[in-house]
Formats: C-alpha cells, sequence, structure tokens
C-alpha cells in the first residue's frame, strides 16, 4: 500500500490518500481541505496518480478532519464512513467552526456507514482494520495495514504526546486505556501516520511518549 499525506487548513491537519498500487483503488482519509486551493491540491494529485477513489473515512469528526467531507463525497460519489459516536460533531460542523472564529461555508453532514471495530476496509488486495480508540472523541478510530506495516491513528497518538480530552465527550482515561490495549499491542515497527505532525513508531512510543509511562 502507498501513503501520501496533506497538510491542510490553519490547524494543519494530516490528510492521508492511501492506495493499492495494482488496482488503483484509493481512500481520502480526515480530508481536511477548507478552501478551493486545498481542494485542488488533493484532486491534482489523485488526478496525476490515475487513482480510483473508493473510500471516504474519518478517523473522527473534530471539525478540522471533515472540512472536506462534503467536497470528496460529492465529486467522487461516495459515503461517509466514520463511528456513529461521533455524528454529534458530525452534525454540528458550523456551530464547530463558529467557535474557533471560521465564518467559511460549511454543511453538516451525516455518517452515512458507520464503522466498528474490527471491520475491514480493502482497497485491491490489502486490507486496513478498524481499531476503536475511543477518548479523544468517543467515536474515534484507527486504521491499520498489516501488510505495510502502518496505523492511521487520527488524534489518538502522536509523536511523543496523545490526543487532547478536554473537548464535548473527550476522557482522558479512555484514551488512554484505548492506546494501551489497541495500539501498544501492535507490533514495535508498525509506523504511526498521526492527524497532526510527523511520523514515529509504536515501539518508539511504547518506551519514550511521557504519557504512556
Amino acid at each position: 500500500m502507498k501513503v501520501s499525506r496533506f497538510v491542510f487548513n490553519m490547524f494543519g491537519v494530516n490528510t492521508y490518500v492511501v492506495w493499492d498500487p495494482e488496482s488503483s483503488e484509493a481512500a481520502v482519509i480526515d480530508p481536511g481541505m477548507i478552501d478551493e486551493r486545498e481542494r485542488q491540491a488533493l484532486d491534482s494529485f489523485i488526478e496525476r496518480q490515475r487513482l480510483k477513489v473508493t473510500q471516504l473515512i474519518n478517523t473522527h469528526s473534530h471539525l478540522d478532519h471533515i472540512f472536506g467531507n462534503a467536497h470528496v463525497k460529492e465529486k467522487y460519489g461516495l459515503e461517509i464512513k466514520a463511528n456513529k459516536s461521533d455524528e454529534f460533531l458530525a452534525l454540528t460542523l458550523p456551530e464547530q467552526a463558529s467557535r474557533f472564529g471560521l465564518h467559511e461555508s460549511l454543511r453538516p453532514g451525516e455518517i452515512d456507514v458507520e464503522l466498528h471495530d474490527g471491520d475491514t476496509i480493502f482497497l485491491g488486495k490489502e486490507h486496513m482494520e478498524v481499531l476503536s480508540v475511543p477518548g479523544h472523541s468517543p467515536g474515534s478510530i484507527a486504521l491499520y495495514c498489516p501488510e505495510s506495516n502502518f496505523v492511521i491513528t487520527g488524534d489518538a497518538l502522536f509523536p511523543g504526546s496523545i490526543g487532547r480530552t478536554d473537548l464535548p465527550k473527550g476522557d482522558y482515561a479512555t484514551l488512554i486505556d484505548s492506546i494501551r490495549r489497541k495500539l501498544l499491542t501492535l507490533p514495535d515497527s508498525t509506523v504511526v501516520l498521526s492527524g497532526h505532525g510527523g511520523e514515529t513508531t509504536i515501539g518508539h512510543e511504547r518506551n519514550s511518549n511521557p504519557f504512556l509511562k
């Protein structure tokens, strides 16, 4: 599986395009594009790579991770896939934005297909496993690709840090438990692709992350 990362919007969200080189089937994960320039950047990449986008997935539904949902859904004819525990966030996107002083034209959007812990998402011959990692938000998920040895963690786990838990329905103890049970049990060499910032590995975080001591 191949992965490309785009950094979008004023929050610096990592939007990932994951694809199978043989079939060209691709997933857009956490589309954070907030303006036409960012939307064009994503679309131009997909066109250059001749990808067939078959999946639109949110690791969670905080505003910065779903700014581009409507665009990707409409342009590529997809359904929004996420955990329904975060639908209250998806449905209040304009209200979330206004709290941050953002006045762009943003539409709320329902979660079309619910993802559960243990679900499998195929892209060609490879697959991603859905891992439930609540705590940063109640519906947070991670996407683990065992064949290509990476996990997309959203805002659950960062290099040297963890997701904030002071937002609506966040919970610190739940997040720590999620990380320990669902992420730190992955192989040490697993590359961690977070919702913000750079890469790390599961082994590095297990050994050095101060929140997991």
